[in-house]
């Protein structure tokens, strides 16, 4: 699941979907304006950098996953061009 959040508000939200860039996409619709300037938290790693690099577009300015991707250095230098923040977690927030 990917969440969105602002000024302590839940704004977006998507989940359910086995793509992570799928996720963020349904969580930056739902949130419409209101994604510049939101945090987004995902429960899982992003193996590609198209997930963060979207969101970032919309104006994420900060990104809270578990990292442990092959690509984490990818994620990294996206959110770091972005001059947003992005923070590893290192643990799972999901079972299955």
């Amino acid at each position: 699941a990917i969440v969105l959040a602002k000024d302590s508000v839940l704004v977006g939200m998507g989940a359910g979907q086995p793509s992570r860039v799928e996720a963020v996409a349904i969580a930056l619709r739902r949130a419409g304006d209101k994604a510049a300037g939101a945090a987004l938290a995902s429960d899982a790693f992003f193996p590609f950098a198209d997930g963060p690099e979207l969101a970032l577009k919309a104006g994420v300015t900060a990104i809270i996953e578990p990292g442990g991707s092959v690509r984490d250095s990818e994620a990294i230098e996206t959110v770091d061009s972005h001059g947003a923040t992005m923070v590893f977690t290192g643990m799972r927030h999901f079972r299955h």
